[in-house]
């Protein structure tokens, strides 16, 4: 390349080269656009942030890639183009190519070429999921959104959330251990007006008969050998809050008796005191055993089971909804990178696919730990299936049959557009992402549609030709959005 120099400084061609190379070495995401808000440069950063490559952005309307929370209302770039003003370390949320929220600090300025003249916007922007993990890793402040599924089944129970929440009737969430009961458990104290009042966890099969009930409402000084000192129980703890009673099917028929009256009656008695109190905790019951088959073989309350059971929750395990382990296994590989310290970008393609096989008797939780072993034991970008536990890795009667992604994507796709009654903007939002996300795995996936629709619309069976994507989409190692 022929460098020309004008009074000692370099050509535009140099400089914008220069530019370039600058912001490819910044670790936050820089993107520019033009005046019709086009984005006409994007950083690695941006990429990674994103999950969209360069050549997938460029020339687009950097509100169709980012779709921030604020992009067509208060647009940050648009009111500093309009305005002259920068934006300075403003949080929004923007949507990523795997359709995830993504919280992001981000700050605008003027972008002008060596002659000063305006030619659009310039935007950096840096990733704050990770101190958001953190963040609620201490304060345990999880909301409906941090609960990631796919599914439509946990899709239902999510958009329940809200209205159970506002609520005051007692909850009882049912499913396996491992499926994340006390995720909604939190999720439903922090959406509630409760929100600024104590969440007390409890788990009831980890107390012996004889401390349990001192557990649950306290005692008073003297009470019993050893007693020096008054305790509040976890009821007084939980006042103006939500007491959240994990394995409640293991409580002692004696403590049935005493939290049936909690529930009729809202009052107790602690330990060894003469004075009855008075409690306005929300009761959120969880537990991983069948309590209508308990009932009927006399082993649990029934009178109780009806109290808890006011609104009920079933989890489903994650074999039935193995669309969820790909999203889950970014959030994992993103937290538990934070918390040892590495830089992981995902897994192998081969590793994937033994993920995907697998059924998970130990559910969210231990593919959680198979993800952790696998972070800590990779020395590289990726966690390979060497990283794997061998007993994973081998197949056995543990294992089902084996199922690839666009099968498992078109089994999801097709479930749901069912359900729908083929109601493709419905399906899309039962499905958490864009309609035309929807619009373009159905053409990828040769999904045939019926000629009409949930809404008794005509419907052509292929994809409208404006809203087939332009390029054939690119498959990445870890699956698409």
């Amino acid at each position: 390349m022929t460098v020309r120099k004008r009074h000692g400084m370099t050509s535009p061609e140099l400089s914008a080269e220069r530019f370039e190379a600058v912001i490819s070495s910044i670790s936050d995401g820089v993107f520019t656009v033009d005046s019709d808000w086009r984005i006409t440069c994007f950083n690695r950063a941006a990429e990674r942030i994103s999950g969209y490559g360069r050549e997938e952005v460029i020339g687009k309307p950097c509100y169709d890639v980012l779709r921030s929370d604020l992009c067509r209302d208060a647009c940050p770039i648009k009111y500093t183009l309009q305005t002259g003003r920068p934006v300075t370390g403003l949080v929004v949320y923007i949507t990523d190519k795997n359709e995830e929220k993504v919280p992001v600090n981000i700050s605008t300025a003027l972008y002008r070429n060596r002659r000063g003249k305006l030619i659009g916007g310039v935007a950096t922007f840096r990733d704050l999921r990770q101190i958001e993990d953190l963040r609620k890793q201490v304060e345990n402040s999880y909301s409906s959104e941090d609960i990631i599924s796919k599914s439509p089944k946990v899709k239902q129970l999510i958009d329940m959330l809200p209205t159970v929440a506002e609520s005051e009737s007692t909850v009882l969430l049912t499913g396996e251990s491992g499926t994340g009961k006390e995720l909604f458990a939190r999720a439903i104290h922090n959406l509630s007006g409760r929100k600024d009042g104590p969440f007390v966890a409890m788990n009831c099969a980890s107390f012996p008969e004889t401390l349990i009930e001192s557990e649950l409402f306290g005692y008073e000084r003297g009470a019993f050998t050893g007693a020096e000192r008054s305790k509040p129980g976890r009821f007084a703890r939980a006042q103006d809050g939500t007491l959240f009673m994990d394995e409640v099917g293991d409580l002692p028929s004696s403590m049935q008796a005493k939290l049936l009256r909690v529930l009729q009656d809202k009052t107790y008695e602690p330990l060894g005191s003469t004075s009855t109190l008075r409690s306005n905790a929300r009761i959120v019951a969880a537990t991983s055993r069948d309590l209508a088959s308990m009932v009927e073989q006399g082993d649990f309350r029934r009178a109780l089971y009806y109290r808890i059971r006011v609104i009920e929750f079933n989890l489903p395990p994650l074999r039935e909804r193995l669309e969820d382990v790909l999203p889950l296994v970014r959030c994992f590989i993103r937290r538990l990178s934070t918390l040892h310290g590495k830089h992981i970008e995902g897994v192998t393609p081969e590793a994937l696919h033994i993920l995907m096989a697998y059924r998970y008797p130990g559910n969210i939780r231990e593919l959680e730990n198979i993800i952790e072993r696998g972070l800590v034991l990779s020395s590289g970008p990726l966690i390979g299936v060497e990283h794997l536990p061998e007993w994973l890795v081998k197949p056995g009667p543990r294992h089902g049959p084996v199922e690839n992604l666009e099968d498992c994507e078109r089994r999801v796709i097709m479930s749901t557009l069912e359900e729908h009654d083929w109601n493709r903007l419905a399906a899309a939002k039962a499905l958490g992402i864009h309609k035309s996300t929807l619009f373009r795995k159905i053409h990828r996936l040769g999904i045939r549609l019926p000629d009409t629709d949930g809404r008794s619309h005509p419907q052509k069976d292929e994809v409208e030709e404006s809203e087939r994507p332009k390029t054939p989409l690119k498959k990445n190692s870890e699956a698409e959005d």
